[in-house]
């Protein structure tokens, strides 16, 4: 079955009252009925939220038992009542699970700046703990309860089997627009039946964010909330992963959070391509990720490729300004799989054909080779809409 929590976890999402419109799920819980270990990762904006504040405070942890999230309103801004806000809601649902508060994390997504409509998500949380349910429907609603401006649900989910013993990840995140690395306005929460240590956990999921959610981009923005949490409640069995054991968990656990984190770009607001930037033959990864985030970032490269125009100039240009020295010389790039651009000199291609391949998918492919080195990265993004603009200009009014 795909889209099932792991044992021992269960989910529940609700109408609160803090969206306007009764048809979207504004608040989740995610509980575990056994103590977790817990990790974090969190944005690097100097200005974040209450509920960040919250959770680095909480984390690395080896009794987690709830996480509460809600959209509509990020908490963010909101001084020493946003953090008594974040603080009571977790006192609720410690009271609600039957846990300690500091046992509870939370995650908030939403307008900036506004006080918390503490009547309606208190009650709320009431609500959400009476519907917990371990079923697929629960996840959805869940994974629909952390939305804003997503237009789908983002859940990814890999079961496995590691020394005889089956284990789940499941993992549920919220973004499609003030995507930024380091990390995003997005929330991610990951949960495995897996028994971890506390420091394989944490170190974890620092190397999953930066192989996934910190290689994504909408438009460059890094935002007030962007939190990815890891919740391991050892409902596999024991002993702790270690070793082979642990090293194949790892790479599942990157997958997870690669499959949420592409699926943020491709649901970015008003995009119409996905687009993956690869960088190979840099001196180091670092190198490459800087090339292909310039890129990326680029609003004359996400323009061109909203009109289907393989205009290689631009591509090019961007990794020029990336801060990273390479003999342009050498330079070769590829779109879509034909190659505009070889050695430092454009070479014939069919414009006609590329820009009929970049209008008939949705997944938009560059490819940039250079000859400095061995290392590469992955990067994911989306291209810059006049639909981006008007989403973005009407956030609020």
């Amino acid at each position: 079955m795909s889209d099932q929590l792991p044992q021992g976890f269960q989910a529940a999402g609700i109408y609160s009252g803090v969206k306007r419109n009764p048809q979207k799920l504004d608040l989740s819980l995610l509980v575990s009925a056994a103590p977790c270990t817990a990790a974090g990762v969190f944005t690097k904006n100097l200005v974040f939220a209450a509920p960040v504040k919250l959770c680095r405070e909480r984390t690395p942890s080896q009794s987690v038992r709830a996480v509460v999230v809600n959209s509509g309103n990020a908490n963010a801004c909101t001084g020493t009542q946003g953090d008594r806000d974040a603080e009571a809601m977790a006192a609720k649902v410690a009271s609600a699970v039957g846990c300690h508060p500091r046992d509870v994390l939370v995650l908030s997504t939403g307008v900036i700046g506004e006080l918390m409509p503490m009547q309606k998500i208190l009650p709320g949380i009431d609500l959400a703990a009476a519907r917990l349910d371990a079923s697929p429907d629960a996840l959805l609603a869940a994974a629909r309860g952390m939305m804003t401006t997503d237009t789908r649900p983002k859940i990814a989910y890999r079961s496995i089997t590691i020394d005889g013993r089956a284990i789940t990840l499941c993992g549920v995140a919220k973004g499609a627009a003030m995507i930024g690395p380091n990390l995003a306005t997005m929330l991610a929460v990951v949960m495995t039946d897996a028994r971890l240590d506390v420091d394989d956990a944490h170190d974890g999921l620092k190397d999953a964010a930066d192989e996934s959610f910190n290689c994504i981009s909408v438009e460059g923005h890094t935002s007030t909330n962007d939190s990815v949490l890891l919740l391991a409640n050892g409902a596999a069995g024991r002993p702790a992963l270690k070793n082979e054991a642990l090293a194949k968990f790892q790479a599942t656990l990157v997958e997870v959070c690669e499959d949420l984190a592409q699926s943020i770009p491709a649901d970015g607001e008003g995009a119409t391509h996905m687009i993956t930037v690869e960088v190979h033959g840099c001196r180091t990864r670092d190198d490459a990720v800087q090339i292909a985030k310039t890129i990326a970032d680029s609003p004359l490269v996400k323009t061109a490729i909203t009109g289907n125009d393989p205009n290689w100039g631009r591509i090019v240009s961007a990794a020029g300004y990336a801060g990273v020295p390479f003999d342009a010389s050498k330079v070769c790039l590829h779109l879509n799989g034909s190659l505009l651009y070889e050695r430092g000199q454009p070479v014939p291609f069919d414009g006609d054909a590329v820009s009929n391949s970049m209008a008939a998918d949705r997944n938009v492919g560059i490819v940039l080779l250079l000859d400095e080195g061995d290392a590469s990265a992955r990067f994911w993004t989306s291209d810059l809409t006049a639909e981006y603009v008007r989403l973005n200009a009407d956030y609020r009014t």
